[in-house]
């Protein structure tokens, strides 16, 4: 192939023409040089609303009209700036205080550009993704500036020069331009008018040194913001790295050892001595953590601070195994960070006495090693490693409360103090805080996000962003939960609620079956079809029917809202319900991952109107044996919309003999034999604790809590979805074998049900299998005990424990054994039943539309990058939702039970050298009991570490054993540590 290149000579458009030039290396391991042309253009607009000559040359779209100029004729001023200004931020002011640009109370009319918009992406993905959402407010008047592209604000690398500095001199460059740019078009529409200034923020030292050389108008963050009105609470958002204030002496103690070289990180990993890993914290010793890594059956443990080397919890670290000699048993102690540390001086910094370890932690620590010595732990010892490295910092927005106790400067005084904020998460360590306004955010739920983590400071050093409201309100906590597991909770954009049908909740299916909207559809309204779900369900996904076929088989259907009509690819609604990924269920809300005219009216199977659907209909016989599947687009006409209850007693009541009752009927008795077949198959018949929280109508307050009770026509709802996926998956991967939207679940390593099965044989003489998901299940059928039935429950509670997450995948990421889904014993899996509230099922519709020829499918999903990007997202975003609705029902529990005091029957789960905890099945909750709760003075104890046995002694003599049936009192505490209510429990008899 001959290459041609172009001659600029006599182009007289090549002064608009600039090159870049990129180097890679290619598979084969061949550089490649690789050179592409910029068009650069003279009529990128300003968009200030004071510039006339942009509105001439500004490009028009297709109906001859101009975008409307977004920047303010009238931008609001500061004490230095009174006639107005135009902000342009460089890349280190928005990694360093984004929180300050979402201020309602100032950063207006803000320029964002086109150099620091790319930077930014590729420095901070969730960053990049907060400041589009700023770019789409109408009131912030924020503004995309493509500079790169304009010919006067284009700059060159020039030789020698980093990228770092060419962007910075880009930065002023536009600076420089739209100062000048302004000012004659200012003086050329004969505006008398001050014009608004034009201010470069940044807290690059170089690059305000510059930008003042140039006569150019540059502020840091900390002098702007002292500028403004609300100067003393926007002060404390600064991070505060950049503010200087947490600078040290230069004798200061280095606490911790260095971060070893990227260089040093990559050639460790390539030749094996080196391990990457996600790092985790115990939730009952906070000086222990792990890293689970490919190299080890079991996770590597960190133990105490200098060898977790300032990681925190969700970071990917880099780690170096330890000599054999140190490696130890997991620890078999409760140790807690208020315990040990309680009432620390926030203001010791400055290397005065500080060390990485506090003396109380290095004798607990000192504990653990002595008995990890003694004869009982061996054999149990796991390998032991150390920090050396962190890839990635997983650092999000913490929520938490101020120690009170933890300030050493006088109170009621506007001057900054030191605090420190405990996380509500007890895996995260304290975070220094320095503010303005302690005295305010005491005794309140605040925001705060971490800065950095010297390696001369115990703790992060982090900034307050926000207050939530007070410690134990509803509103305050509701928004913390969310918060802590980043759930997307605002209102849905204009641009969302533009995509809606203009009919609204008038929109109806046309009535007319030669209308668009019925084009490939089947007419399935005759049919006795009806839903299923929990009482008070408004978002109704699914429905079914079943009817006899003259050759004594059944035609079983399962119908699924068809939400794809509405929602369609590429449109602000399909990227806001990608970017949520879930619909998250609370106990007094539902966070919605469409807006609600979608999932609760026009896309929800309610009886008695017609809706869209997605129908999956199989011939089955009456041993359930599948004999055919079709899909097909449909429309349908719900007869009834039942809770499990209702659903049940209709099956039950004998003198319901109508089609409908029939239909049902006959459903379950297929779904039995469904069952059956799975669990022959070896799917697993696990459990979780489930419990329901009775609230007021009106205010939502709990009244109560109760045990969910599960039906057969619970199951029978849930035999069919499943089938419905399965059937699903096998033809999306049919059509699409490369990027099919599945769902696997991977089997266990032997290595996570150790202990369990050590304790079954111990404590009961039961033999645990795990070489298979079906020798797993007939073992957890045999883990009963006659007199106490609710072990067998307690067993599968624990085994739940010790399983993988499920996770979505994209079909050409895997290999077809690694399809299989564990739990349900089944080869392939996807979501496709539940599409108004998981996104997963979305793009498995629009996949299954394209293979029955219903209709093209879009290039995003045809992209395997594209959907491991959408998996990735969508995994993270279910996990998420599960942790936040179980938070919640914790919440609810503690506030149903508040000054109550009564005795419930518990089991022993796990079992502490000082302490254990119990189950109580009665709310679903569990609890440590600690030493000290016991009695006063805590009393002595021997524990048994190889039968799991704790006895005490001195001030109470009891034998706590694992899985021991107890009783206990349980009331309310309000938790100093995190500042929320929990459960208290303590043991009444053992």
């Amino acid at each position: 192939m001959t290459s041609l290149k172009r001659s600029l000579a006599t182009d007289p458009l090549a002064s608009n023409i600039a090159s870049k030039v990129f180097v890679r290396s290619t598979r084969s391991g061949k550089v490649q040089k690789i050179t592409r042309e910029l068009y650069l253009r003279q009529d990128i607009p300003c968009s200030s609303r004071i510039c006339t000559s942009c509105l001439k040359d500004a490009p028009q779209d297709a109906s001859g009209n101009v975008a409307p100029f977004i920047l303010s004729e009238k931008p609001p001023g500061t004490k230095k700036f009174p006639t107005g200004h135009y902000l342009v931020p460089d890349t280190n002011a928005l990694l360093n205080a984004m929180d300050l640009f979402e201020q309602k109370s100032g950063f207006y009319d803000v320029i964002i550009l086109q150099t620091v918009l790319e930077e930014l992406r590729n420095r901070s993905l969730p960053l990049y993704n907060r400041l589009i959402g700023l770019t789409k407010s109408e009131d912030k008047h924020f503004y995309v500036f493509f500079n790169e592209f304009r010919l006067e604000t284009y700059v060159v690398r020039q030789k020698g020069e980093s990228i770092n500095d060419r962007n910075d001199r880009a930065v002023r460059a536009a600076v420089r331009w739209y100062d000048t740019h302004l000012n004659t078009s200012v003086k050329q529409g004969g505006h008398t008018q001050n014009r608004p200034a034009i201010i470069m923020l940044s807290d690059d030292k170089d690059n305000l040194r510059n930008a003042k050389a140039e006569s150019l108008n540059a502020s840091s963050l900390k002098d702007y913001v002292a500028g403004l009105d609300d100067a003393d609470r926007l002060l404390d958002m600064i991070s505060a790295s950049q503010r200087g204030q947490e600078s040290r002496a230069l004798a200061a103690e280095q606490l911790y050892p260095d971060y070893l070289s990227l260089s040093r990180m990559s050639t460790g990993i390539r030749n094996g001595t080196l391990h990457q890993g996600i790092f985790n914290v115990s939730p009952y010793n906070y000086l222990e953590g792990s890293v689970r890594v490919p190299a080890f059956d079991k996770s590597l443990l960190i133990l105490g601070r200098e060898n977790s080397n300032r990681a925190v919890q969700d970071d990917v670290v880099i780690v170096e195994i330890l000599p054999k000699s140190q490696w130890r048993a997991p620890s078999t102690k409760i140790v807690e960070e208020e315990t040990l540390n309680r009432n620390e001086n926030a203001d010791a910094e400055d290397g005065a006495g500080e060390s990485v370890m506090t003396e109380q932690e290095r004798r607990a620590l000192q504990a653990e090693v002595k008995r990890s010595h003694a004869k009982q732990t061996e054999g149990r010892s796991q390998p032991t490693a150390r920090v050396v490295g962190v890839i990635k910092r997983n650092w999000r927005q913490y929520v938490g409360h101020v120690d009170s106790t933890s300030s050493s400067k006088a109170k009621q005084s506007k001057r900054q103090q030191t605090v420190f904020l405990i996380p509500m998460d007890k895996r995260v360590p304290k975070i220094r805080l320095r503010s303005r306004q302690v005295d305010e955010i005491i005794g309140k739920r605040v925001l705060v996000t971490i800065d950095s983590w010297d390696q001369d400071s115990r703790y992060p050093v982090g900034h307050f962003v926000r207050s939530l409201g007070g410690l134990e309100t509803k509103e305050a906590e509701t928004e913390a939960l969310l918060l802590e597991y980043d759930v997307q909770y605002r209102p849905f954009p204009k641009g969302v609620l533009d995509c809606l049908p203009q009919e609204g909740h008038d929109w109806r299916v046309p009535s007319d079956p030669n209308n668009a909207g019925w084009v490939g559809r089947k007419d399935l309204r005759d049919l006795s079809i009806c839903s299923i779900d929990p009482v008070g369900c408004q978002d109704i996904d699914d429905a079914l029917h079943a009817r006899p076929l003259p050759n004594g088989n059944y035609e079983v259907g399962v119908h699924i809202a068809d939400v794809s009509h509405f929602v369609k690819p590429n449109t602000a609604m399909d990227t806001e319900a990608s970017t949520r990924g879930t619909t998250v269920y609370l106990v007094d809300k539902r966070i919605d991952m469409l807006p609600m005219l979608l999932g609760t009216d026009l896309c929800s199977l309610k009886p008695h109107v017609e809706r869209y659907a997605f129908s999956s209909i199989w011939e089955i016989t009456k041993e359930a044996e599948v004999v055919s599947c079709n899909f097909t687009k449909s429309v349908i006409r719900s007869k009834e919309a039942f809770s499990y209850e209702q659903a049940q007693l209709r099956i039950d009541d004998e003198a319901q003999t109508d089609e409908l009752t029939q239909g049902m009927r006959a459903l379950l008795m297929l779904s039995k034999k469904l069952k059956q077949k799975r669990m022959d198959a070896g799917a697993l018949n696990l459990a979780s604790p489930e419990v329901r929280v009775q609230t007021e109508s009106e205010t939502s307050d709990p009244v109560d809590v109760k045990t969910k009770e599960l039906l057969d026509t619970n199951s029978l709802v849930e035999e069919f979805m499943l089938l419905a996926n399965i059937s699903v998956a096998g033809k999306i991967y049919e059509s699409f074998p490369q990027t099919a939207m599945l769902r696997r679940h991977a089997a266990p390593p032997r290595t996570n049900f150790e202990e369990l099965a050590s304790q079954l044989k111990v404590k009961r003489g039961m033999e645990l299998r795990t070489d298979s998901s079906k020798a797993l299940a007939e073992s957890l059928d045999q883990c009963a005990d006659a007199k106490e039935p609710f072990f067998n429950t307690l067993v599968r509670i624990l085994a739940t424990r010790c399983m993988m997450s499920a996770e979505y995948f994209c079909s050409g990421t895997q290999s077809y054994p690694e399809f299989r889904h564990y739990g349900l014993a089944s080869e392939i899996y996807t979501h496709f039943t539940s599409p108004i509230r998981r996104y997963a099922d979305l793009a498995a519709h629009r996949q299954l539309a394209a293979a029955i020829g219903y209709e093209q499918l879009g290039i995003s999903l045809h992209s395997k990058a594209r959907l491991e990007g959408v998996c990735k997202n969508i995994n993270v975003r279910h996990r998420n939702a599960q942790m936040a609705g179980r938070a919640s029902i914790e919440y609810y529990v503690g506030q149903a039970l508040k000054g109550r005091v009564m005795e419930e029957d518990g089991f022993v789960m796990k079992v502490f050298s000082n302490g254990f905890v119990v189950f109580v099945p009665r709310f679903g909750i569990e609890g440590l009991i600690r030493l000290a709760d016991l009695a006063t003075p805590e009393p002595e104890s021997v524990f048994d570490a190889e039968e799991y046995v704790l006895r005490t002694s001195g001030s109470r003599n009891i034998n706590v054993e694992l899985f021991q049936k107890v009783v206990v009192r349980i009331s309310d505490v309000k938790e100093e540590s995190t500042g929320k209510r929990k459960i208290k429990l303590e043991l009444v008899k053992s």
